[in-house]
């Protein structure tokens, strides 16, 4: 097993008066050598969006990129169709393709929005723009990996353009949960959203992440409630 610890102390940041995010991976005017990917996975950003914050109508092209709130209410429109509005306990996807323009905004004039949001390099490129959402039960996902992104059939969750999976879970304090790659080969990138876990002998904190890659499994032990985001991506083309 190799890995990689991303704390959250360490990650880049930036102040724009209605928006605060943290970045895992270079983005913007922030730039890490070091961090400019984990395989596929290309953007994780941490994101804090005040009352009445909005990112204007901007173009994408040829990249999976998904949104998972945690509170507030978030406004999607975009030039395909798709609009709607996610909240905590929704996952949103969109396939940038041959190109799109979208919009975002806090549903709210006064209560903020915190959320990830995710880039994924597709697997084929330059096909039909695309918009998904869905709500999930975050029930199903006590003591257990819930998928909420894949390209199988059978995890009936949202579809990915690329060979990849995204899983969250809930795991009580003393409880330990396996992960097994969807796709041999792939690594996967974990992310403490909240709470503390063990794993492969090192403490991870809230936000805290750990890149793990030359392993098709590997076992998660809460140190304390904990919830969880996996991302398991191809490590190269």
């Amino acid at each position: 097993m190799k890995t990689i610890i991303h704390k959250a102390a360490d990650r880049g940041s930036g102040d724009y008066g209605w928006l605060k995010p943290n970045y895992y991976f270079s983005f913007g005017e922030y730039r890490d050598s070091s961090k400019v990917h984990f395989g596929l996975l290309r953007v994780l950003n941490d994101d804090f969006i005040a009352g009445g914050g909005a990112f204007p109508t901007h173009p994408h092209d040829n990249m999976e990129i998904v949104t998972i709130p945690f509170t507030g209410a978030l406004k999607h429109k975009d030039s395909t169709g798709g609009a709607g509005v996610i909240k905590a306990g929704d996952v949103q996807i969109m396939s940038a393709g041959t190109g799109v323009q979208h919009s975002e905004a806090n549903a709210s004039s006064t209560d903020p929005v915190t959320l990830f949001q995710i880039w994924v390099f597709p697997k084929e490129r330059n096909i039909k723009p695309r918009y998904d959402q869905r709500s999930f039960d975050v029930s199903e996902r006590t003591n257990k990996w819930q998928t909420v992104i894949s390209p199988r059939e059978e995890d009936n969750a949202l579809w990915i353009n690329q060979d990849a999976r995204f899983s969250l879970a809930n795991l009580e304090t003393g409880k330990e949960l396996n992960y097994s790659n969807a796709f041999s080969g792939n690594g996967v990138y974990l992310v403490v959203i909240k709470g503390s876990i063990e794993i492969n002998g090192r403490q991870l904190d809230k936000r805290d992440a750990i890149g793990i890659s030359e392993a098709d499994n590997f076992v998660v032990k809460a140190s304390a409630d904990a919830e969880l985001l996996a991302i398991e991506v191809p490590m190269a083309d």
